[in-house]
């Protein structure tokens, strides 16, 4: 077996080995191993600090582990080039990020990076998929939080990931826009079969959303099973 790969069960898509950062000697995250089982939606939840967002980041390389390692599909990230390492795991931020321009010049960004062109029935195709149809030449200064994040999550689908992070997608909007996206990430999960790792604080949303949930106190995994059990406790 190659020091670049690992065995693991036929269903895992994403997996950690005693993952683990520190930031000025503290530990951040604390040996986190877990397998993330493919076209599930695992949530993680915990207390503010917890190190949620830390554990995420450190899943597509936006930070760099101190110790241990991710597996995707078996192969170290750190062998998989960044640029393509994050085509493959992608992310929607709790804030959309939206260069300047219109909705289709952002789901255009991606592939154009890859050296490829969505095409406009492609666009449209994806805008439709989350429920923004006719929005392509929108100027995003334009657009409301909730479709803003709309946006976001469509062009992170426009790289075809296999996994989606997302970190507290709806925590910035009001509870309709909140609902909204909830609804449209269970429907693109659904018929995509997307696998998806989704930090919230919000244990309702957490059990809404998600397959299974792990539990981060003070940089450590404290609990990991399914929602029932580990929500609903």
């Amino acid at each position: 077996m190659s020091p670049a790969s690992k065995p693991g069960a036929a269903n895992t898509i994403l997996s950690t080995d005693h993952l683990s950062r520190e930031v000025d000697s503290r530990a951040i995250i604390h040996e986190i191993t877990v397998e993330v089982r493919r076209g599930e939606v695992l949530a993680v939840v915990g207390p503010s600090g917890s190190g949620k967002s830390s554990f995420l980041r450190l899943l597509n390389r936006l930070d760099e582990p101190t110790s241990g390692t991710v597996f995707l599909e078996g192969t170290d990230y750190r062998q998989i080039v960044p640029r393509e390492l994050r085509r493959r795991v992608g992310m929607v931020m709790q804030r959309p990020f939206l260069f300047p321009g219109t909705a289709v010049d952002n789901l255009r960004y991606g592939p154009c990076q890859r050296g490829q062109t969505l095409s406009d029935a492609d666009a449209e195709a994806l805008l439709t998929r989350v429920g923004l149809t006719g929005y392509g030449s929108r100027d995003v200064t334009n657009l409301s939080g909730g479709e803003a994040q709309r946006i976001s999550l469509a062009g992170s689908l426009a790289n075809s990931p296999q996994v989606l992070l997302m970190d507290e997608p709806t925590s910035a909007l009001d509870e309709s826009s909140k609902l909204g996206v909830e609804s449209l990430i269970l429907e693109v999960i659904g018929n995509s079969k997307l696998t998806c790792v989704i930090v919230t604080h919000d244990t309702a949303q957490a059990a809404r959303l998600a397959d299974r949930a792990m539990i981060l106190d003070s940089g450590r995994l404290v609990r990991l099973g399914s929602v029932n059990e580990i929500l609903h406790a």
